[in-house]
């Protein structure tokens, strides 16, 4: 893992306290080494620190751990926007906690204090209730429509029978895919299919 804090002292602070965990390996950001995981120590998640986390986003594949004295429901939802999963607040930040969350973040996971994910799952709920819903969308960004053709996709139809079995024409059908995988970077059709089974929609 890599650390990056907004002042020297918790840089040395923080690095000095994971240093001496087997669990975990600090590398400095010039290594060639990439880092699974980046810790980013911030007093607040304001627009300069936003900046930090958006920069580290966009230069690295690490996944993140944020580390902050205060954050709110809208900042947590900015700092996952920019990869940052893990969120400890700095009066909870004990070595113990810090290396828990690094390794969950590590494989794939997220960790934020819960009295925040109620409020988060509250604040999805509404979003796919009052924002996506009625504009026939879900939290993976595909129609009902796209989802019942990657379905059939999937089942090995044609774009013929497709288009036969969902009343539309070969044109529609095939715009409809050219849309998906234009949308979320997608390869083909394969690809496609692949991405919404692995999302759970088909």
């Amino acid at each position: 893992m890599a650390l990056r804090a907004g002042d020297p002292v918790s840089q040395a602070g923080v690095a000095s306290q994971l240093r001496t965990r087997p669990e975990v390996k600090v590398i400095d950001w010039d290594e060639p080494d990439s880092p699974q995981v980046v810790v980013v120590v911030l007093d607040v998640l304001d627009d300069g620190a936003l900046r930090v986390l958006r920069q580290i986003q966009r230069t690295s594949t690490a996944r993140g751990v944020l580390v902050t004295t205060h954050i709110d429901e809208q900042q947590l939802v900015n700092a996952a926007e920019c990869g940052f999963v893990g969120v400890v607040r700095r009066a909870e930040a004990t070595p113990e906690r810090l290396v828990r969350v690094i390794g969950a973040v590590a494989k794939g996971e997220g960790r934020v204090p819960p009295d925040l994910l109620g409020s988060l799952l509250e604040q999805v709920g509404r979003l796919q209730g009052q924002v996506l819903a009625p504009n026939g969308l879900n939290f993976t960004g595909l129609a009902a429509r796209e989802i019942e053709v990657l379905r059939l996709v999937a089942e090995g139809y044609d774009t013929a029978d497709i288009a036969m079995k969902l009343s539309y024409s070969e044109r529609t059908i095939k715009n409809v895919l050219h849309a998906v995988m234009t949308r979320l970077n997608l390869r083909n059709r394969s690809h496609a299919v692949a991405y919404a089974l692995r999302q759970g929609l088909i």
